[in-house]
């Protein structure tokens, strides 16, 4: 692969829920559900690109979901139609849809749902559940119900669904695999439901990134099989062999 940016023109990056915004890229893109690119603006700052996953892809556009949660992110969300961005991309190894099979739930925390419209709409499963967790605010699901069968939603307040958090109501035993993205803790917790009932379950892993490409070790990820690059050998791993920090 050309590990080149390149020039992009932003079609559409609008405020979807407080602090997430959905920007849209008009143009050819590729990419498996799960990979992500690198976004960089233009400038000084930030110095250093952002990983952010793949949203969902059309004919002519690629979409991204993200939050605002430092300099980075919020110098992404200034950026208005019409204007230049710097993208690397696709990056990544993302989810084998190839070989998920059966009957299928999709579990996210937060903006961890990002990656999962692209996921949802590409699996060939026979039963899709949804199991989305949010602290207050619902969002990114939507689109993805002409591809479920059912979802499930909670919130910390209880605003929406059933108040607390996504584990708490979450059995996978009747599942035949499980796909998760969301905070280290909620995905750590999934896991060991997943184990107790001796489910298969692959977890989209979110380190800090400075290269994207697999060259500084920044995005470490420890597994039985030792140190992985989340990057380049992620960011999509087999659940059971990521070690966790307790």
């Amino acid at each position: 692969m050309n590990f080149q940016y390149r020039v992009e023109i932003v079609d559409e990056n609008m405020e979807i829920s407080k602090g997430i915004y959905k920007l849209s890229l008009s143009g050819k893109f590729k990419g498996v559900p799960g990979q992500f690119y690198m976004l960089k603006t233009y400038g000084l700052n930030p110095l250093l690109p952002r990983p952010i996953s793949i949203h969902d892809i059309h004919e002519n556009k690629i979409s991204f979901l993200y939050s605002v949660v430092g300099e980075g992110t919020k110098f992404l969300s200034q950026l208005r139609k019409g204007e230049q961005l710097q993208i690397l991309g696709p990056l990544g190894k993302g989810f084998n849809v190839e070989n998920i099979k059966g009957k299928a739930a999709i579990i996210s925390g937060g903006i961890g749902i990002a990656p999962m419209l692209y996921l949802s709409k590409n699996l060939k499963v026979s039963t899709l559940h949804l199991y989305a967790g949010f602290r207050d605010e619902v969002y990114g699901i939507d689109d993805m119900k002409k591809y479920t069968d059912k979802i499930y939603l909670t919130t910390e307040n209880g605003n929406t669904g059933v108040k607390g958090y996504i584990t708490e109501i979450f059995n996978p035993s009747s599942y035949d695999i499980v796909l998760c993205c969301g905070p280290e803790k909620m995905m750590m917790k999934t896991v060991k439901l997943c184990k107790e009932y001796n489910v298969p379950i692959f977890v989209s892993m979110e380190k800090h990134m400075a290269c994207g490409i697999g060259a500084c070790l920044v995005c470490t990820c420890k597994t039985k099989n030792g140190n992985r690059r989340t990057c380049k050998d992620g960011p999509v791993f087999l659940g059971e062999d990521v070690i966790w920090d307790a």
